[in-house]
């Protein structure tokens, strides 16, 4: 449904900062499916942790929310550009199943539970194969910057 060369089109995030692959589906003001396939050469499993790695559960937070900018995007008829940001305004219940590891497939399914005054609130679920790895509700609002 999208690649990558449209999500970097979207998101202002860059290596290795971006945490969407692709878009599977994606049901404008309603839905999203996206996956982050979580690969050995992600720099965080340098630390987290040497012998054991895992992927931070802030990122797999971070890899929901910007799949839910991506969705929040396509809602409003949106494309980014330099004068504009999209925040993580907030999380709610946020809960961790299971660790994921590299070779995970990390599928995230975002909803929309609410839009109102641009200040979206959804619904996210990440999953590796059928098992919830992470769970959380999201606020994000979109900003209008003044570039220096």
């Amino acid at each position: 449904m999208m690649d990558i060369h449209k999500i970097l089109k979207q998101l202002p995030h860059r290596y290795p900062f971006v945490m969407v692959d692709r878009v599977l589906e994606l049901e404008k003001g309603a839905r999203i499916k996206a996956l982050k396939n979580v690969t050995i050469n992600e720099p965080f499993f340098m630390g987290h942790f040497p012998r054991h790695p895992v992927m931070p559960g802030v990122l797999m937070l971070e890899a929901m929310a910007q799949a839910a900018a991506l969705l929040a995007f396509d809602t409003m008829g949106v494309t980014t550009d330099a004068t504009t940001v999209y925040y993580l305004a907030g999380i709610d219940s946020a809960r961790f199943k299971r660790p994921v590891e590299p070779g995970d497939q990390l599928i995230m399914d975002v909803t929309v539970v609410r839009n109102k005054g641009g200040i979206f609130k959804f619904k996210g679920v990440s999953c590796v194969g059928e098992n919830i790895a992470c769970e959380a509700e999201l606020m994000c609002t979109m900003r209008t910057i003044v570039p220096v």
